[in-house]
């Protein structure tokens, strides 16, 4: 593993599912924010960005309070974000270009994401036929939902509508 993406490793939590993810806290830290209001426009820009390519911003955007330990033993709650490993890739692309920890961020992420994407291809090989007709059908359907929602955003109130 290459030293600049040690960091993003050593900071990546896996949940319940198995799924990777991350503490905007954390991540916001490591990418030299000095304080989380300063990396919040970004994480902003991020879910922006999230939303403009037709994904759900609370698939990869989730808000949670963490307990925190304060002076003599005592707990806040302390508002955090928990990222997916998408939700990272888009916060690195939104960050401050200057730091070079940022440009590690981005190769990280995009490294990530491109062995995930060869991994579920791999998985896909190796479904049965019939469960890989099933899981283009949900694909398919998932893009159906879409289209009617855009179709609906843009005045279409019948089917004769699609037509005309």
């Amino acid at each position: 593993m290459n030293e600049h993406h040690q960091p993003f490793e050593e900071i990546k939590l896996i949940n319940a599912n198995g799924a990777e993810q991350w503490s905007a806290r954390q991540l916001g830290k490591l990418l030299g924010y000095s304080e989380y209001r300063h990396f919040i426009p970004v994480l902003t820009r991020a879910k922006e960005a999230c939303e403009n390519s037709g994904h759900t911003i609370d698939d990869h955007f989730e808000e949670i309070l963490d307990m925190v330990k304060i002076g003599s033993n005592a707990k806040r709650a302390l508002k955090d974000i928990v990222l997916s490993r998408y939700a990272c890739y888009l916060v690195v692309q939104n960050g401050d270009p200057a730091k070079p920890v940022i440009a590690a961020g981005q190769t990280y992420f995009a490294i990530q994401t491109r062995r995930q994407e060869l991994a579920d291809d791999e998985a896909f090989k190796q479904l049965r036929e019939d469960e890989k007709r099933l899981f283009l059908r949900n694909e398919l359907k998932e893009h159906n939902k879409q289209l009617v929602e855009a179709a609906q955003q843009a005045g279409v109130a019948t089917a004769t509508d699609f037509a005309i």
